[in-house]
C-alpha cells in the first residue's frame, strides 16, 4: 500500500482506527480540527514567552509535522508542537544579551544535535542512550529546565497585572483537574480565552493598569487588552514585522558556541520526550514502533532545525494530541495531514498573528506559573514512574550538587568572555556526577540498576483527570 493511501473505515463504537486507516474525509477533518484546537494553546504561547512570532509557529508547526509523518512513514501518528524543552535555555540567551538571531542559531544547531542522536539511534538502537541518559538523569535535567524558568514568571509576566495572573491561573488549574475528557486537555487554550476576557472587563470596570514586566522598564497606563492593527493587518501573507528585540520576525540564525550549550539540555529533555511518546503511541495502537524509534528523533531534530533556520520556534511531539488518541481511539495519519493543513493556514493569516500578539501580560503571567511548574515537575514524574531509588547514593549524590547548581543559578567563569551556568553547568554536573559514583559502584561490585528508557515528555499543557490511561504509561 502506497505511504499516502488509506483503508477507508467505518468502525464499531469503540473500535479503534489504525495510523494506515482513516474515516471518511468529513469525520477526518473534523477529527484533524480537534487536534489543532488541542496543540493550539501551547504552541503559541512557548514562542511568545521566547520571544519568537507566534504566527510563524503555528506555520512551522503544520510543515514541520507533515515532514515528521513522512520520515516516520505515516507510521508514527504524531503533531509536532513548540517546545517547552528550550524556553530555559532561551531565557538565560536574553539575559546574557543576545537576540532572537541567537535564540534561533542556538535552537537550529541544537536540532541538528538531535538530529544526529536520531541516526544513530535508528541504525545502533537506543540502547547506548538509555545507559548515559537513564531516568534519573532525565529526571534531573527536565526538573532543571522547569525551575530556572521561574524568575522569568515573577520578574517578567507576573507583575504586568497580578490579579489577572492568580485569576487566569485558578481557572487553568480547575479546568484541567475538573473539566471532562477533551476539555480538560485544551485547558490551556481555555485558558487563554477566559484571560482575555477578565482582562477586558477589568479595563472596562477599573480603566487602564500602571505596569511593566521586567527590572529595567518603567511602569506607565495602559490597557490589558489592545487590538491596534487588527483592522490593518491582512488576511492572508507571509508571517512579517518585527519582534520586540528589533529583529525580524522571519529571519536568519546567528551562531554562538556559548548560546549553544545553555540550549543544549533540552535536546536531552527531547531524547526523552520522543521516546516516552513513541512508546506510548505504541502501547496504544499495538504496533511495533521500535524501527521508527530513530526516525521519530531525527525527524524532531530535522523540524528543529528547518524551522530555526527561518526564525520559526523548536518544534517536538505533542503529549496533548496523544491524549486526543486515546480518547477517540483513532490513530489515522491522515487527521494529523488535515491538523498540519489547518495549522499552515493560521500561519499565513497576519490578522491571527495581531490576536495572539494581543495576549495580555497577566494571562501569561498566570498561564506560564503553571505550565513552568508542571515542566519541572515532570522530572519528579519520571523518577517516581521508573522507580529511581534515593537510598542509593549514585542518585542522591550524583544528582545533588549538580540540581542545586543549575536551579541557583551558579556560574563558572573560564575567562574570555566564557561562562558556563545555569541549565547548562547543572546538566554536565548532573550527568558527570551520576556516572563516576555508578562506575564506582560497578568497581566496588554493588548492584547498579538496569538503565530504564528515558519516560515521560513533558506535556506542555495539563491531561484531562479523565484521560485514557494508555496515554499516561511510559516506557
Amino acid at each position: 500500500m502506497s505511504m499516502f493511501k488509506w483503508e477507508v473505515v467505518d468502525p464499531a463504537p469503540g473500535e479503534a482506527v489504525g495510523a494506515k486507516q482513516r474515516l471518511p474525509w468529513g469525520r477526518t477533518a473534523g477529527l484533524g480540527i480537534q487536534h489543532v484546537v488541542a496543540m493550539f494553546g501551547a504552541t503559541f504561547v512557548f514562542p511568545v514567552v521566547m520571544g519568537l512570532d507566534p504566527n510563524l509557529a503555528i506555520l512551522f508547526s503544520g510543515i514541520c509535522t507533515i515532514l515528521f509523518l513522512v520520515v516516520c512513514k505515516n507510521r508514527v501518528p504524531s503533531y509536532l508542537g513548540t517546545s517547552a524543552a528550550f524556553v530555559g535555555g532561551v531565557a538565560a540567551i536574553r539575559a546574557m544579551g543576545g537576540d532572537s538571531a541567537d535564540v534561533t542559531g542556538a535552537i537550529l544547531l541544537s536540532g541538528l544535535v538531535l538530529l544526529a542522536v536520531g541516526v544513530f539511534v535508528h541504525f545502533a538502537g537506543p540502547r547506548l542512550v538509555h545507559a548515559v541518559l537513564p531516568p534519573a538523569v532525565t529526571g534531573a535535567v527536565v526538573m532543571l529546565i522547569g525551575f530556572n524558568l521561574a524568575p522569568v514568571v515573577a520578574s517578567v509576566y507576573w507583575p504586568v497585572d497580578q490579579w489577572t495572573a492568580l485569576l487566569t491561573a485558578t481557572f487553568l488549574v480547575c479546568a484541567a483537574v475538573l473539566f471532562p475528557g477533551f476539555w480538560g486537555r485544551i485547558a490551556v487554550f481555555l485558558a487563554l480565552v477566559f484571560g482575555f476576557v477578565i482582562s477586558f472587563l477589568f479595563d472596562v470596570v477599573f480603566g487602564p493598569i500602571t505596569s511593566c514586566g521586567g527590572a529595567d522598564c518603567t511602569p506607565e497606563p495602559h490597557s490589558r487588552v489592545t487590538f491596534e492593527g487588527l483592522s490593518d493587518a491582512a488576511w492572508f501573507g507571509l508571517p512579517s514585522g518585527t519582534l520586540d528585540d528589533g529583529v525580524a520576525a522571519v529571519h536568519g540564525p546567528s551562531f554562538s558556541l556559548v548560546f549553544l550549550l545553555l540550549v543544549l539540555p533540552g535536546v536531552i529533555a527531547l531524547i526523552a520526550e520522543n521516546l516516552g511518546h513513541v512508546k506510548a503511541v505504541a502501547e496504544m495502537t499495538g504496533d511495533d514502533l521500535d524501527p521508527y524509534m530513530g526516525r521519530a528523533i531525527g525527524a524532531d531534530g530535522a523540524a528543529t532545525a528547518l524551522a530555526s533556520l527561518f526564525g520559526g520556534s523548536p518544534t517536538t511531539t505533542y503529549a496533548e494530541n496523544i491524549g486526543v488518541m486515546g480518547a477517540t481511539r483513532v490513530y489515522s495519519t491522515a487527521a494529523y495531514y488535515v491538523a498540519a493543513g489547518v495549522a499552515i493556514v493560521l500561519g499565513l493569516c497576519p490578522k491571527f498573528g495581531v490576536l495572539v500578539g494581543a495576549i495580555p501580560g497577566g494571562v501569561l503571567g498566570g498561564i506560564t506559573v503553571v505550565l513552568y511548574g508542571m515542566i519541572a515537575l515532570v522530572g519528579a514524574k519520571i523518577w517516581v514512574e521508573n522507580g529511581v531509588d534515593f537510598a542509593e547514593p549514585r542518585n542522591l549524590v550524583g544528582l545533588a550538587a549538580g540540581l542545586v547548581a543549575g536551579i541557583g543559578g551558579v556560574a563558572m567563569d573560564f575567562g574570555g568572555g566564557f561562562e558556563l551556568g545555569g541549565i547548562a553547568l547543572g546538566t554536565i554536573m548532573v550527568i558527570v556526577y551520576f556516572h563516576a559514583v555508578a562506575l564506582r559502584d560497578r568497581r566496588t561490585g554493588e548492584s547498579v540498576p538496569a538503565a530504564g528508557t528515558p519516560a515521560g515528555g513533558m506535556t506542555t499543557t495539563a491531561p484531562g483527570a479523565d484521560d485514557d490511561q494508555e496515554t499516561k504509561k511510559t516506557p
